[in-house]
Order: C-alpha cells, then sequence, then structure tokens
C-alpha cells in the first residue's frame, strides 16, 4: 500500500460499479487508520486508532476532555517519541509523549480509560453522568439555535471534508460561532478523534474560553461526544445521525442544546430550545 500523504493511503482494488460481472482493476484512496499511543511523563494513558495528522491537538483534546488539564499551559512539552521506529528504522511518529507542567500524576489518572470507548465501561449511566458533571469546569451558556442555522452548518462542514470526498470513509468535527462562523474544522476516521482535535486546537489557540460555540459533528451523538462538548464548554452538539439515551439524558442534565439527525432539510431536537421564527 503506498502513502499518498500522512491521512490519506492508495491500494489496488477491484471494483464492480454496475451489479454485473463486468470488473476493472485501479487504485483507490482510503483513509488511513494508525495507532497513536498518548504517553504523560512517559506513562501510556491511551492508545487509539486515528488518522495521522493533528496529533498535538488531539492529545490536548483527549485530556482535556478526561479532566486531566484545563488549558495548554498545563503542558510544558509535547513530542514524538524518538524511539518508536518501524522495520525501516525510521520513526513511526505513533507514539506522542506530553509532559505536563508538573511532575506530580495529574488529577484524575488512576481513574483514566485505558482505552477509548462508547460505553460506560460496566457503571450505571446515571453514574457515568455524575462523573462528568463532576469533573467538568467550563460553564455551559445557553443557546436558543435557529432552525436554518441547525440545517445550515452540516452542509457548511460538509465543504471542508476534503479526505471524505477522497475516501468517503472519515469523520469531521466543525466549531462554529453562534452566527454560523466556522472557527475550525478537522478530520479523523475516528468521530472521538475528530472532536479531540478540533477542541485541541481551541485549547492552543487559546480560545477554548469563548462561550455560546457549537460543536457540529459528522456522526451520530454518542455519550462520548456530549461529554466532550461538556467539558469544552461548547453550547451545542449538531450531528448528521442518531443520539443515544445517555447522550440525550447528559446533555438534559449539563444544559447542552443537542441536536440529531440534522439532514436531508430535517432534524430532531433532545435538548435545548430553538428560536421561534
Amino acid at each position: 500500500m503506498g502513502r499518498i500523504n500522512k491521512s490519506v493511503s492508495t491500494t489496488k482494488v477491484t471494483r464492480n460499479a454496475d451489479g454485473t460481472f463486468n470488473f476493472n482493476k485501479r487504485a483507490d484512496a482510503v483513509t488511513a487508520e494508525e495507532p497513536l499511543e498518548i504517553r504523560l511523563s512517559g506513562t501510556t494513558i491511551t492508545t487509539t486508532m486515528r488518522t495521522p495528522g493533528h496529533d498535538i491537538e488531539l492529545a490536548h483534546g483527549f485530556l482535556h476532555s478526561e479532566g486531566m488539564i484545563k488549558s495548554a499551559a498545563e503542558v510544558t512539552n509535547a513530542r514524538y517519541c524518538a524511539g518508536a521506529t518501524g522495520p525501516d528504522g525510521q520513526n513511526t511518529y505513533n507514539v506522542l509523549d506530553v509532559t505536563p507542567i508538573s511532575t506530580v500524576r495529574a488529577p484524575g489518572l488512576e481513574n483514566l480509560r485505558l482505552t477509548v470507548t462508547n460505553s460506560a465501561c460496566g457503571i450505571c449511566g446515571s453514574t457515568s453522568i455524575s462523573q462528568i458533571m463532576d469533573k467538568s469546569h467550563r460553564p455551559i451558556e445557553p443557546l436558543a439555535l435557529d432552525p436554518g442555522l441547525i440545517l445550515e452548518l452540516p452542509n457548511i462542514l460538509r465543504d471542508q471534508q476534503k479526505q471524505f470526498k477522497r475516501t468517503g470513509g472519515i469523520h469531521a468535527a466543525g466549531v462554529f460561532e453562534s452566527d454560523g462562523t466556522l472557527i475550525v474544522a478537522r478530520e479523523d476516521i475516528g468521530r472521538h478523534n475528530a472532536a479531540d482535535k478540533v477542541i485541541g486546537h481551541l485549547m492552543l489557540e487559546n480560545t477554548l474560553d469563548k462561550p455560546g460555540r457549537i460543536l457540529v459533528m459528522s456522526s451520530r451523538a454518542s455519550f462520548e461526544l456530549v461529554q466532550k462538548a461538556i467539558m469544552a464548554g461548547f453550547s451545542a452538539l449538531i450531528t448528521v445521525s442518531a443520539a443515544s439515551s445517555l447522550a440525550v439524558d447528559l446533555a438534559r442534565e449539563a444544559g447542552l442544546t443537542l441536536v440529531a439527525f440534522a439532514r436531508d432539510n430535517r432534524f430532531n431536537l433532545y435538548s435545548g430550545e430553538l428560536i421561534e421564527q
């Protein structure tokens, strides 16, 4: 398999395009997927399958979403480990070591999930919600959404999905101002990674604290994405696919406006208010 760039690869494929027994062989663009091991002062805290690119943003966003750091100022260094080499002896750029501002273990490290998951990991839903609310440190500013804006934002995000247009197999996250202005968009094979990348970008730009922003995802609304939106202080989360029950419960508890199925000129509002026309 040959590398076009860090986020897209090419591979040979036998293609059937019309449902008959006519086939052709061609090169096909596929989304790159590689592991990223994130270490905190040398200790592995998670390994996630991600699309390479914007890894430092991803690490910052992940640590923030887990309640381990509040700002980029709490990180003194983030670098790829020189010893992480592949069969060719070259750096794989798949191990990232983050050094916090202090040598003291970051709060919450002892309870950190060692793999990224979408579930409550064996505890009940109410306990999961309580834990998120306890470690959330950014108040959510209530935001009533304009129905027209809800339908417009996924389309704006889709225009930013350059790798999706090439591969058809990658998620996207975008952060918008309340007036619909796009701030940042990122793509990744994992929806949670895409969210972490945009959150990490805002952290590194020192602009995460600005209230009233909207997170838009090309995916479903899972508990995990609602958690990330709440931890980042976003006012609303809009997704193009379904919402899970626990995601709805958490959004309502936190006061996060939650919209799902925002596509094909329709949407479902699960939490929050709309601006009346």
